[in-house]
């Protein structure tokens, strides 16, 4: 079925003249979020353009069914609900936005953005990170194992694991430099004390919508219909204590301190101009396991992104200099599909819910201007980035803001973004 309708037509404006060409938020986007207007309570909320619709003042003019999950101070609710009524609220909002005669009753539920506190769009139940960009796992593996950088499994099952949903943040909220303990390669014992190799990763998160009974997988036909939408997130991630500590179970306390996201909810239905064939594999590549193949998931089941990475260090930020890119790259560099990451992860009957966040793993292109982390683009620490006051970087330091950005582009439809995903990095206490 296809998602594409009216609400995507580049030629439709809307009567907030802001949102006409907003790189992030024409009236073509429509992402879904939690905002707080002034020193009032928080409540859902839309972004158009500058502005900020509320729409829970706004729950008359809307379906019945979307009015009753507005009243709340998360998206739970109207996560929860069936693809139909999202698409529903989406038509409805397109034409309150764009037909001026509902003006007079739409208008003053508007807020400027800049007046308001953004916060996180769910209460996240559970939050798992995936492996999914092959070229970062590549990179990082050749780090490691020069000879053999992919393990036997990564070409067959979606690598992941579970992360703590505790320490997700929106953007702009300030990250503490982790302690931990570290060992380097010349050191005979490991020691405790601040992370030396602090890093971000570039990552797209899921959110969940409906969710599965517990022992009942979603079948690989049916996963996009259990996913509400799509944010920026940076693992944020300490090297030298991950790199200690990882063997023999894995991620733990190098990638739980800090996960910071995008507030706004940028839906399925909006991406839906922008979807695309996923890669073909390698020849020689194993082809997925029949629970993870579909015909359609293969054909449509990717996006085109295109993701940004900027740092600006504290000098840079005084000398009014602009932020310094590090890398510019695809979110096609996914090995799998949104759908295969939400199948395998029900496929053992684990139960998703309404508001879990999913990250698919560093999404790094084939070369060095597309790498998605700094672990990458500094070859382990060996090759610094010079930045344009002179300073150098292998890893981020303190005062340093990383800054996280993606847009889809494709030829007759409006551009839409995802907005800041953004945090400074404040020393360790």
């Amino acid at each position: 079925m296809s998602l594409i309708d009216e609400t995507h037509d580049s030629a439709r404006k809307s009567w907030v003249e802001s949102a006409n060409g907003h790189p992030d938020f024409p009236i073509q986007n429509l992402p879904l979020g939690i905002f707080s207007p002034g020193n009032h309570a928080a409540r859902p909320g839309v972004a158009i353009g500058d502005y900020i619709l509320d729409l829970g003042g706004l729950a008359g003019p809307l379906p019945d069914a979307i009015g009753h999950a507005l009243s709340g101070r998360t998206l739970n609710a109207l996560m929860a609900l069936p693809q139909a009524d999202r698409i529903a609220m989406r038509r409805r909002l397109s034409e309150l936005l764009s037909d001026e005669t509902h003006r007079a009753i739409v208008e003053p539920l508007l807020y400027r953005a800049e007046e308001c506190a953004l916060h996180l769009p769910a209460a996240i139940g559970d939050y798992t990170d995936f492996y999914v960009g092959i070229h970062h796992a590549t990179n990082v593996g050749a780090l490691f194992r020069p000879d053999n950088p992919l393990l036997p499994n990564y070409k067959y099952v979606p690598i992941g694991y579970h992360g703590r949903a505790s320490s997700v943040r929106p953007s702009g909220v300030p990250v503490t430099r982790p302690n931990g303990q570290r060992k380097g390669p010349n050191e005979a014992e490991p020691s405790f004390g601040p992370s030396r190799r602090l890093d971000y990763e570039l990552e797209l998160g899921i959110w969940v919508g409906q969710g599965n009974q517990l022992g009942q997988p979603i079948p690989i036909e049916e996963a996009e219909r259990h996913i509400a939408g799509y944010c920026l997130l940076n693992d944020w991630s300490a090297r030298d204590v991950q790199a200690w500590e990882y063997q023999p179970l894995g991620p733990f306390l190098a990638k739980n301190f800090h996960t910071t996201i995008s507030p706004w909810v940028v839906t399925a239905e909006a991406l839906a101009p922008f979807r695309t064939a996923q890669p073909v594999r390698a020849q020689g590549d194993p082809a997925p396991l029949p629970y993870l193949f579909d015909p359609d998931d293969q054909q449509t089941g990717a996006y085109a992104l295109e993701l940004e990475v900027q740092i600006s260090s504290a000098r840079m930020r005084e000398q009014g200099l602009p932020p310094f890119t590090l890398s510019r790259g695809s979110s096609t560099a996914m090995y799998w599909t949104m759908a295969q990451i939400v199948t395998h992860h029900a496929s053992n009957g684990c139960n998703l819910q309404p508001g879990d966040l999913i990250g698919t793993g560093t999404l790094s292109g084939e070369e060095p201007g597309a790498f998605g982390s700094l672990l990458e683009i500094s070859r382990g620490g060996k090759e610094p980035v010079v930045l344009p006051t002179g300073e150098t970087r292998t890893f981020v330091e303190d005062g340093d803001e990383v800054a996280l950005r993606a847009v889809a582009r494709a030829d007759g439809y409006a551009q839409i973004g995802f907005g800041s995903c953004s945090a400074v990095l404040l020393p360790a206490p």
